[in-house]
């Protein structure tokens, strides 16, 4: 169903709007992947596209993400525009070495002739009680990669704006779509126009301490800002966006104003994305920073499949909420 002017629309519908307009706009333009044909895709984003623009352009794949995601790569340099959708962030393990040896790094091993246009979706993130196996948050993983661009919307507007800059960029992209977001609601303006997709978003203005988050975490942050907002805590809230490059610039800004600064990530913190922001801002803002640079990570295990269990396992709106507070109360 195509949007109207002032609808609050789901990430899902917002998405499914990206993908028939990138479609009905650009013959070069096809996706691929498992399921994503008559079935729709395991979240039912493609559904009804093969029936509108027929099976040469939403085509189903085998159980091969190496060899689907090498397609699109070979698609990429033949000059089409196509969109691989991998199940799940677990699976795109399998693909890892199309992603990191080949999409990466022809452009630099080529001496810039050849761009590969590939951009890849795939769903990220805990809360759906789907255990160990399917509720990775690995976009730090891609975000280490030179070449590649890491993307993970966290509001229906940039999952429907998002995808036309990254089908125009020339080189892969990656968008992590977060699995608990798809249902979740929110304004699109169908006539707002491709984002930047390298640009930060400050969610939410305040002075006391800058919260950063990205993806499932962007939501709840929020939450958390206006809880400690009831308690005279004003937290501005940084929508990161983009994992790489990683805007630093916005981030730095916020931290030199506020004091202080709070990373949330679902993913796990030995090694993660946390870190290496956290990191950024001390070697930027370290004569700025009231308080150590805190981060609020999920738990060093693999995510139970219990729901009690997930729960406790990943960051909610009260960890953020007392990460909040125990670092204003560590500043002087």
């Amino acid at each position: 169903m195509a949007l109207s002017e002032s609808t609050l629309a789901p990430s899902r519908e917002a998405l499914h709007d990206a993908l028939r307009d990138a479609l009905a706009t650009d013959d070069r333009v096809f996706i691929m992947g498992e399921d994503v044909a008559d079935y729709g895709g395991t979240y039912a984003v493609t559904q009804g596209l093969h029936e509108e623009f027929g099976r040469d352009r939403v085509r189903n794949t085998p159980l091969s993400e190496s060899g689907f995601v090498g397609a699109g790569i070979g698609a990429a340099l033949g000059g089409l525009r196509p969109i691989v959708e991998i199940m799940t962030v677990n699976f795109s393990l399998l693909a890892l070495d199309q992603l990191v040896n080949t999409a990466a790094t022809l452009l630099h091993m080529s001496g810039g002739q050849f761009n590969v246009p590939l951009v890849v979706r795939t769903t990220t993130g805990a809360g759906r009680q789907l255990a160990a196996q399917h509720s990775h948050s690995l976009e730090g993983w891609f975000a280490h990669v030179p070449g590649l661009k890491v993307i993970a919307p966290a509001t229906p507007a940039d999952a429907r704006w998002m995808l036309p800059t990254a089908l125009a960029d020339p080189n892969p992209v990656i968008i992590f779509e977060h699995s608990g977001l798809y249902n979740e609601r929110g304004p699109v303006d169908p006539n707002s126009g491709p984002v930047d997709i390298d640009r930060a978003a400050v969610r939410r203005s305040g002075e006391h301490l800058t919260i950063i988050a990205w993806a499932g975490m962007a939501p709840r942050a929020i939450a958390a800002a206006e809880q400690l907002d009831d308690g005279g805590v004003s937290a501005e809230v940084i929508d990161l966006r983009s994992l790489r490059p990683i805007d630093l610039p916005t981030i730095a800004e916020s931290v030199q104003r506020t004091h202080r600064a709070l990373v949330v990530d679902e993913g796990w913190r030995t090694g993660g994305l946390s870190a290496e922001i956290a990191a950024a801002i001390t070697e930027t803002c370290f004569w700025t920073l009231d308080a150590p640079v805190a981060r609020l990570a999920a738990a060093e295990v693999p995510i139970p499949y219990a729901k009690h269990l997930e729960a406790a396992a990943i960051p909610q709106v009260a960890d953020i909420v007392g990460s909040a507070r125990r670092l204003i109360g560590a500043a002087p």
